[in-house]
């Protein structure tokens, strides 16, 4: 870790800039001053005293209008994300195909004919899509410290058929953004996380707040 680390400052000292600023940081508490709070199918945190009465704002889509921006961009960030996904998955996907099919699950297959159902025209619009999507988002950062939803819309599901609904969580792999998931909540008797979303580069930041909340729930 130390020599890698040496070498990252050490290039990027060469280049005059810290590469991924947010990775070489020391980690430090930090309570957020104001969060976005977002649904997923039901009631996130807004309703818990405890963050109000640690001086933290909470503010959400019925009263803020980039707040309401952001998440009508992101409503389709599963179908989008998936489009992307399987485009770029097309190659080696074909490739294991030719090899041996029967190898493949129908869930890889059934990836790999809408790949080939896809035009690059069609792939760079929903490129084009993303980057509307991130810059959106990116206005945020000067309203709030770090966006709060569930990790899930429900408890994990029972036995291993589904790892559950993946929904409140594929708007950040869309924006390219961290994302913690604090299993401080409950469901059914069931544990249930609170995601913690920050903004690009800001790993570090989005620890310490996610450090900052968890006692505060």
């Amino acid at each position: 870790m130390h020599a890698a680390r040496h070498s990252s400052n050490a290039h990027a000292a060469n280049r005059g800039a810290m590469p991924y600023p947010a990775l070489f940081k020391r980690l430090k508490r930090r309570k957020p001053l104001r969060l976005r709070c977002e649904r997923c199918g039901r009631t996130c945190v807004e309703e818990k005293p405890a963050p109000r009465s640690a001086g933290i704002e909470i503010i959400t889509s019925q009263a803020h209008n980039k707040v309401a921006a952001v998440a009508a961009a992101i409503e389709d960030a599963r179908p989008l994300s998936m489009r992307i996904n399987a485009w770029e998955w097309r190659w080696p996907l074909n490739t294991y195909r030719e090899r041996d099919a029967n190898k493949l699950s129908r869930a890889m297959l059934d990836r790999l004919a809408e790949a080939e159902r896809m035009t690059l025209d069609q792939n760079r619009e929903d490129l084009a899509h993303r980057d509307e999507v991130r810059a959106r988002y990116a206005e945020l950062e000067a309203d709030c410290d770090a966006c709060i939803s569930l990790s899930a819309p429900a408890a994990a599901p029972l036995g291993a058929v589904s790892t559950g609904d993946p929904n409140c969580t594929v708007h950040a792999s869309l924006l390219g953004i961290p994302a913690i998931s604090l299993p401080m909540l409950q469901d059914d008797g069931l544990p249930l996380g609170l995601q913690i979303a920050g903004f690009v580069n800001g790993d570090a930041q989005t620890f310490a707040i996610a450090a900052a909340i968890k006692p505060l729930l």
